[in-house]
């Protein structure tokens, strides 16, 4: 599995080797600093049950919030706190993508890049930081910063970097999701999670030259995109990047190129069990339009030999046409004037990341810019596997679905940098 992951790899860039040392706290904070009563969060509820503790203790990363929070009792002052913060955040993405990369520990059984244990170990990590009393006086709001912090470092989100121009190297950019769906089957990971942890860093050729793709995780929470973390993410490296990709778990058996995006949320409950609907919101709502369309070069990825999975253009919509007030199912795209009800990729967070982006990329005057969203498929685990009640974490089927989407999304990059 190692070989296969690295066969069309022609160099992993880690910044692993460029980590500093754990920060040195000083003095070890008061007897029982983590043992506040603060309700953890949906999320972080699901840690309790016997699958996520066997994901992490299988994967190793069991020792990932116990040692940050140690990090934290160790804090005498809010700015330890945000290096330690910053640190174990940060080293949590790092050794994640290393694993997915061949270079780290897989796991004991779980295959190479399975997501799964940077999605549990992270809840770990805010579960901790959430219930963590310090010695000195923490507010609310700094409480809120340092939980941001986290979740930006232990995602890749602030950890995007590309070599100068002159070294001649594309420049791609490419996101992908956390596991959701987890109380139909809490076992379940994301393929397009994955996929970021597999190519971040990476170098990949092309017949133009070598590219190299960094990588972001993002949370399936309505509030965190209503908060602009898709935006925060994006904006500083859209202008300086050749290709943008949006990546999430789609339909199963194929993979579809998303021409049009809609600006609607369809309230399907996200992480924490919460639902919104209606209008996608974003700055300055009045320039707001329905619709954005994918730059990515479809009929070339269409037509390409990229792997296994039939690869689709996938124009359908649903509207609400101009003077009407009943949505209708639009195969071909929508019609001038139209109310956005759904894009190609439905109306959840797959659908509003795209729309996020693509919409980002026409404000700040890249129409031009090749990006757009790709669905992958459903990640399956074999037909001798599928009761998430008796079934196992993992099985060879799990494993080699996942790495022959991996595989695909890899070829399907280099297609559309190509064109």
């Amino acid at each position: 599995m190692r070989a296969r992951l690295s066969s069309v790899v022609v160099l992993s860039l880690s910044l692993c080797a460029a980590l500093p040392a754990a920060p040195a706290l000083a003095t070890p904070g008061p007897q029982g600093c983590a043992g506040s009563p603060v309700a953890p969060t949906v999320e972080e509820q699901r840690l309790s049950r016997e699958v996520p503790r066997e994901i992490l203790r299988r994967s190793g990363f069991d020792s990932v919030a116990p040692g940050f929070v140690r990090a934290l009792c160790r804090a005498d002052s809010y700015r330890e706190a945000e290096r330690a913060v910053s640190w174990h955040g940060r080293r949590l993405w790092e050794r994640a993508v290393a694993g997915a990369q061949g270079r780290g520990p897989v796991g004991d059984g779980l295959g190479a890049a399975d997501d799964r244990p940077l999605y549990w170990a992270r809840l770990g990590m805010t579960r901790g930081l959430r219930q963590w009393q310090p010695s000195f006086s923490l507010s609310g709001e700094r409480r809120a910063a340092l939980l941001d912090r986290l979740e930006r470092a232990s995602r890749g989100q602030d950890s995007i970097a590309y070599p100068p121009r002159h070294k001649g190297v594309k420049r791609i950019l490419v996101t992908g999701f956390d596991p959701f769906t987890l109380d139909r089957d809490i076992r379940i990971g994301n393929p397009s999670g994955a996929t970021a942890l597999a190519l971040d860093g990476t170098l990949i050729r092309t017949a133009d030259g070598p590219a190299r793709i960094e990588t972001a995780v993002f949370p399936v929470r309505w509030a965190d995109f209503a908060d602009g973390t898709v935006e925060r993410t994006l904006r500083p490296h859209l202008a300086g990047v050749d290709l943008f990709a949006t990546v999430s778990q789609g339909r199963v058996g194929r993979i579809d190129i998303e021409r049009h995006n809609g600006a609607w949320r369809g309230g399907f409950p996200d992480n924490e069990n919460l639902s919104s609907t209606g209008t996608v919101p974003v700055a300055d709502p009045a320039s707001q339009p329905q619709w954005t369309t994918t730059t990515l070069p479809y009929d070339a990825i269409v037509a390409g030999a990229t792997g296994p999975f039939p690869v689709y253009d996938n124009t359908a919509v649903t509207e609400i046409p101009a003077g009407a007030t009943v949505p209708v199912n639009r195969p071909h795209g929508p019609t001038p004037g139209s109310t956005a009800r759904s894009g190609g990729g439905g109306n959840y967070l797959s659908n509003e990341i795209a729309y996020r982006a693509t919409l980002l990329r026409d404000r700040l005057g890249l129409a031009s810019l090749p990006g757009g969203h790709v669905h992958t498929p459903v990640l399956r685990f074999g037909a001798d596997n599928t009761d998430p009640a008796t079934g196992t974490v993992t099985d060879p089927e799990y494993v080699r679905n996942r790495l022959d989407i991996i595989e695909q999304m890899r070829g399907i990059i280099r297609l559309a940098a190509e064109h």
